[in-house]
């Protein structure tokens, strides 16, 4: 059985885990590994079970954010319990909800937003 997990780079791997954790209300599940440098090398998150690895841009490796003048190649999607808590958190945190939150039968109430990080986010609330 296979098992696909994204593996995000952003330019503030402690911002963006901050970020995570208060607005997402994400769960870290593997502590943050510093390098020697001070960058992140390596964390892991969580929503709900739903997980994805983080850190800081490695230019040496290839390894680059989102370009915030382009659009995004990869959309997020995460199930969540209630979409209008979680833009509101969002929206809260001063980021823009892209669309929604709305009923979208069939696949329920969903909404799009962005993170402070170039991160595109579906998220989805089943009927």
């Amino acid at each position: 059985m296979g098992e696909l997990t994204p593996y995000l780079c952003v330019a503030d791997a402690r911002a963006a885990i901050a970020w995570y954790v208060d607005v997402l209300g994400a769960e870290i599940t593997y502590a943050p590994i510093e390098m020697p440098d001070g960058r992140i090398g390596h964390v892991e998150l969580a929503v709900g079970g739903a997980g994805w690895m983080m850190s800081d841009e490695f230019a040496e490796a290839g390894v680059a954010p989102p370009d915030p003048g382009r659009g995004n190649a990869v959309s997020l999607h995460l199930t969540v319990g209630d979409v209008d808590a979680v833009c509101a958190r969002v929206a809260e945190a001063g980021t823009t909800i892209d669309r929604g939150p709305e009923d979208s039968p069939p696949a329920g109430r969903v909404a799009i937003f962005r993170d402070p990080f170039g991160h595109r986010w579906f998220v989805n609330q089943p009927l």
